[in-house]
């Protein structure tokens, strides 16, 4: 399994709009691409930081998302570039199996 993990920086009175773009219009979109496992989003609104972590079967997978496309939908709240990072899931003992 691996995961993309993108942290984004908004005006923290903009939270409630990220967390929405999120929830309404990224996750629905992605939900139905090949190798999709998850997505969560956490959020720090003093600092208007967001941390978004989603998970794909395979490498391939991951690569195919539409990442740029979904990034588009949260640009216009912004503050700075987001960083991506790509990993390899390596151990996975959530506790939990939803997304």
């Amino acid at each position: 399994m691996y995961a993309r993990i993108v942290t984004v920086h908004v005006q923290a009175d903009k939270i409630d709009e990220l967390i929405a773009v999120y929830r309404d219009a990224i996750v629905p979109a992605i939900t139905g691409q090949k190798g999709f496992l998850g997505a969560r989003l956490f959020t720090d609104r003093a600092t208007g930081m967001g941390i978004s972590i989603t998970r794909w079967q395979t490498n391939e997978a991951l690569e195919e998302s539409l990442y740029q496309a979904q990034l588009a939908k949260l640009a216009p709240l912004l503050t700075q570039p987001p960083a991506r990072e790509l990993f390899e899931i390596s151990v996975d003992e959530s506790g939990d199996s939803s997304p």
